[in-house]
């Protein structure tokens, strides 16, 4: 039997999958609306899905973009304590970069920090906002 999974099956396939299963296991799935069957309507409103689900992607990249380009614009500044020899006390956190760019909706796992922030001088921190766009800011540290 031929059925397009609605939702993630494990070791069978992933939601939008044309697979081929037992007849039992297929009445089964369709049952519990997990899956429809294979047929030219049922192919059809996948297309529809999958076209719905690309705009969808398409525009959320773009969206992300034009948050990106803003981000970069950003000169991040932090006030830190430092001691002799100008060693900062601890380090600058993703969330303390994520409350700064609050008015961005950034999270603060969002922020990628590659080495820890605990020297005076300017550091580049990444932002994944979509696996497919990444800014990249420069943040401060000041005495």
């Amino acid at each position: 039997m031929k059925i397009i999974l609605l939702e993630d099956i494990k070791k069978h396939g992933k939601k939008g999958d044309i697979i081929n299963v037992k007849d039992g296991y297929g009445s089964f799935l369709i049952k519990d609306k997990k899956a429809v069957l294979a047929t030219s309507g049922g192919l059809n409103r996948l297309d529809r899905e999958n076209k719905s689900r690309e705009e969808a992607e398409k525009k959320l990249i773009a969206d992300c973009e034009k948050t990106k380009k803003m981000i970069e614009k950003e000169k991040l500044q932090f006030k830190v304590k430092v001691g002799v020899q100008d060693k900062v006390f601890g380090s600058i956190s993703a969330k303390q970069i994520a409350d700064k760019l609050s008015k961005y909706n950034i999270n603060k796992k969002q922020i990628k920090i590659i080495s820890p922030l605990s020297s005076l001088g300017f550091h580049e921190v990444s932002i994944e906002l979509h696996k497919k766009v990444v800014a990249h800011i420069k943040v401060e540290l000041v005495k």
